[in-house]
């Protein structure tokens, strides 16, 4: 046996089971066969049995409650030629997909000649680019004084003394509900001594 073939290696070697027999085989039949005479792994058998149903290199028909398995020369002729047509209509595609694009590479050149012009203009075209980038850096720097964050921020600290004020009323209540003073409740309710209004 000769284990570590590859994907391809294996689904040859299966093929030429089909070939040399030209006979029908169920599942069992095959993992029997493969390993032996072929030196497929027998782990690997069913999977490359598939692949080989799944790309019609191979026929199944399922019988009641067995599968069969077969493939015939004739067949397999058949198919190359079938590929052979689909790989020579993709070539052909892809030959029209090469002539337009150099076309359009063409005309594109058209009004790109490298002229004293044109190359001044490129570098006057990086120069802006690099000038507008160290603008947008220098612009960063003052984003804090930017009218939207500065609303944003004034909304931030109106919340803030929103809830402030709410701790404060708590605190009122408690204090007229259970005559507890300051420290208590702050101690209670985790409030630092420190706490007031943000200015």
């Amino acid at each position: 046996m000769c284990f570590g073939l590859s994907l391809e290696e294996k689904r040859t070697r299966m093929m030429e089971i089909f070939f040399e027999s030209k006979d029908v085989f169920q599942l069992k039949d095959i993992e029997k066969i493969a390993p032996k005479s072929k030196g497929i792994a027998p782990m690997t058998v069913k999977e490359v049995l598939q692949s080989l149903v799944d790309d019609n290199m191979v026929d199944c028909e399922r019988i009641g409650t067995s599968n069969y398995y077969w493939a015939f020369p004739s067949k397999a002729l058949h198919a190359r030629k079938h590929k052979l047509e689909e790989l020579k209509k993709q070539a052909s595609d892809a030959k029209q997909r090469k002539v337009s694009v150099e076309k359009t590479v063409e005309k594109s050149k058209v009004g790109r000649e490298g002229t004293k012009e044109r190359s001044s203009l490129l570098k006057q075209l990086q120069s802006l680019r690099e000038e507008r980038t160290n603008l947008q850096a220098e612009l960063e720097k003052y984003r804090e004084c930017d009218p939207d964050v500065i609303k944003s921020n004034v909304v931030a600290k109106e919340a803030v003394s929103r809830w402030t004020d709410n701790v404060f009323a708590i605190k009122s209540w408690t204090k007229k509900k259970f005559s507890f003073d300051d420290s208590r409740i702050n101690k209670a309710f985790g409030i630092p001594e420190d706490f007031d209004y943000m200015d």
